[in-house]
């Protein structure tokens, strides 16, 4: 069977990530003990699923068997939904679920209506704009923790739509982007964020967009990111208490269009 070379890089990534050797098994779930993991907060449960099997990743021995047969119970598909899970799992706090897209040369769509322009992190002009935007959009964007350049979108003077990417282990770059609550829908996200696409194509990297919003997740397949999985990370409780449904976390996301 032939293996999907962008499946396979981003689970490359992700294995890498979780702190233990381990691998994505041939279907399903493997989950193993890291207290070292980098997929979930400390003390979590991470889960990641990418195509057609997932790894979990538990803080504590202990937890190994308990999470292992509840993820059993379960479909590959509904180990990142926290209602599912929950119920056979006690699960007393989520962060996510958010959707894994990826692309690469082969999958990606330029696209260039306006010209971007190319600015520092710490730029006046980019500090004011992230100022100026709701604060839980600019915690969910991740705009703050980039190692890339800003690619930025202007109209007059003001900066209205920003992207740029934060270099991952694995060579992996993730997508950040944000554009003014005022000027979303015009396109400007998808603007800036094929800029800053195109540079970790350029420099040899695996874009991911990770994301929540349905309107965010329409400007990655717009570029031509390919939604490979999910993540969720989830804190598990004594068993008394339950996540209720809906109660989500929503600090995983990639992007507010």
């Amino acid at each position: 069977m032939d293996v999907d070379p962008l499946l396979a890089q981003a689970r490359q990534v992700w294995t890498g990530l979780a702190g233990s050797p381990m691998s994505f098994p041939a279907r399903h779930v493997s989950v193993t003990a890291s207290a070292n993991s980098s997929i979930c907060p400390p003390g979590w449960v991470g889960m990641v699923a990418l195509g057609d099997a997932a790894i979990c990743t538990v803080p504590t021995d202990d937890l190994v068997g308990m999470v292992t047969r509840a993820c059993h119970a379960l479909p590959v598909d509904a180990l990142t939904d926290p209602d599912r899970l929950s119920a056979v799992l006690p699960v007393a706090a989520a962060l996510g679920p958010a959707t894994l897209a990826y692309c690469d040369d082969h999958s990606y769509r330029p696209h260039r209506r306006e010209a971007t322009e190319q600015l520092p992190v710490d730029h006046p002009d980019l500090v004011d704009f992230l100022a100026s935007a709701p604060a839980e959009d600019v915690a969910e964007c991740g705009l703050v923790e980039i190692t890339s350049a800003a690619y930025v979108l202007r109209v007059g003077t003001a900066i209205v739509a920003a992207a740029g990417y934060r270099h991952w282990p694995g060579r992996m770059a993730h997508l950040s982007v944000l554009t003014a609550p005022s000027r979303r829908g015009r396109g400007f996200a998808r603007t800036v964020a094929a800029a800053a696409t195109a540079d970790g194509l350029a420099q040899g990297l695996l874009p991911q967009w990770r994301a929540r919003p349905a309107a965010s997740r329409r400007v990655a397949r717009a570029l031509g990111f390919r939604e490979l999985g999910a993540q969720l990370s989830v804190r598990v409780g004594d068993g008394t208490r339950r996540l209720a449904p809906g109660k989500l976390h929503r600090r995983l996301g990639t992007s507010a269009p």
